[in-house]
This record gives C-alpha cells, structure tokens and sequence, in this order.
C-alpha cells in the first residue's frame, strides 16, 4: 500500500517538524502541502493513502474514506459500567482490576480503552496492531486525545501500542504472560457498513484467525482467551470453542477458552 505524508494547509513549524518525524517512522515521504488539493497530490504522486498531519489530529485519507482516532463506543461503555449496567465483553473477560490483558487485534483500541479503565493503574494492556497505519493513529490518538474526564485520559495513556504480527508475538512469549489474551480479528462478513468501518478494513490485516494463533494465545494466557465473533459465524466451530457469551439479541459473541488457572 502506497502512503505519503503532508500536513493541513497553512500548517506551524511543530506540524510540520511531526510531519517528517512520522514520514521517517513509517519509511515513507514527506509532501510539503504548499497550496495543492489532497486530490492533486494523490494525482501526482501515485498514492492510495494520505495521512494528514493536523494541529490537533492525524487523519488518513483511503479511497473508502478519512480514517482518525476517535473513542467510538468506549466512552459510552465505560459511562454504562459506572452506572452499573452490563458489558459482554467484560464478561467474558472476567475483567478486574490489576488484571493484564494483551489485545491481538487493536484497530483503535476501543476495546482495550475499555479494559486499560476496568484494569486500572495497576493493571496492564498491550495492544497488537499489524497495520503500521493504524498502529500510528491508534498511538498518537491514545497519547493526544483530549478529553474532560480523567479517568479515561489515564486509561488511553496507560495502553502500550506496538506495531507487529501478533502470531510472531505471541510465539516470543513466556507461559502465562498476560492474564488475558483477546481477539477481535476481522469479520469475515461486516456488520457495520458506517463510514469509518470502511477505511479501517481497506487499511486493516484481513487474515483470518487461525488454529495455530489460539494455541499459542492459550500458551500465553493464565486464565483466559477470547475471541470476538459475529452470532452464529463459523470461526467458533473451526476452532473448536464451546463456551460463548453474549446478549440475546445482540450480533455478537465471545467465544471464550479457560486456560491456566482457570481451566
């Protein structure tokens, strides 16, 4: 995938200075913007993507849309929590505070928001992101997002982002490294056609999860594995998990594996 670099027109000298500072970190080219249209510069350089180095954001151009941090439903499930009411993915977790949780598939890290507040100072979550693209966005994102309570900014600055393969990752792993090891790859067949699920499967890591990945995952786990699916998909009965949470009405599941302690 091509990409190339540039920044809002009229852009500052610290803008800029994070243009090329992000150009060298993903080995690709710095376009001073200079006047010209997104258009013109994807015309001219032969580019599928354009990230856009703004005062207070990065914001990806794809040919499925502008692709950029936001909370997404975090926010929202973690205002659900305070108030007491019931979250699947928690659930299935069996999430606590000072627990560590390393999530596989990060994307934007809204799941893992989620987890890093429930965990707390003392607990721990990595997040795993293939794409460098969305590795960058989602780092920058979590270290800058502004928002008014504090809880959830300590959450966002508390997860670690780290740009690799998370089956190669895992393989490095010791036995029992992380409390819990979480899933949330792809669906095969999307469920969400909103304008920002568009630019996130053309930039994201598409391969299905394998049998390989969750044996390692269950290598690495001290007490659980979980896997987030569509209701009814195929991926639960190819890898063989029994155990699945969810709501009744809900087009989700968490297919979930005990392992360690908790087997």
């Amino acid at each position: 995938m091509n990409c190339i670099i540039t920044t809002a027109i009229n852009p500052t000298i610290s803008t800029q200075s994070l243009a090329t500072e992000i150009a060298s970190e993903l080995n690709t080219c710095y376009i001073a913007r200079e006047g010209s249209s997104l258009e013109a510069i994807k015309a001219n350089y032969q580019v599928d993507v354009i990230i856009v180095i703004t005062k207070n954001s990065l914001i990806a151009h794809t040919p499925t849309g502008e692709f950029f941090f936001h909370l997404s439903m975090a926010d929202l499930r973690i205002k659900n929590l305070i108030n007491g009411k019931h979250d699947h993915m928690v659930s299935a977790m069996g999430l606590k505070s000072g627990m560590s949780v390393l999530d596989c598939t990060l994307g934007l890290a809204s799941d893992a928001i989620v987890a890093s507040y429930l965990t707390g100072v003392t607990g721990k979550v990595v997040g795993l992101e293939a794409s460098p693209i969305i590795a960058l966005l989602a780092a920058h994102g979590l270290k800058n997002y502004q928002t008014e309570t504090e809880e959830i900014r300590q959450a966002l600055h508390r997860i670690t982002v780290i740009n690799t393969d998370y089956y190669d990752y895992l393989c490095s792993l010791p036995e029992n490294s992380f409390d819990i090891v979480y899933f949330d790859p792809m669906f095969r067949r999307p469920i969400d056609s909103s304008s920002n699920i568009k630019p996130l499967r053309f930039l994201a890591d598409t391969r299905p999860l394998l049998l390989n990945a969750v044996r390692e995952a269950t290598r690495v786990a001290k007490k659980r594995v979980v896997i987030k699916e569509t209701r009814f998909s195929k991926v639960f009965d190819e890898l063989n998990i029994k155990n699945r949470m969810g709501g009744k009405y809900s087009s989700i599941e968490y297919g979930v594996i005990y392992a360690g302690s908790e087997k």
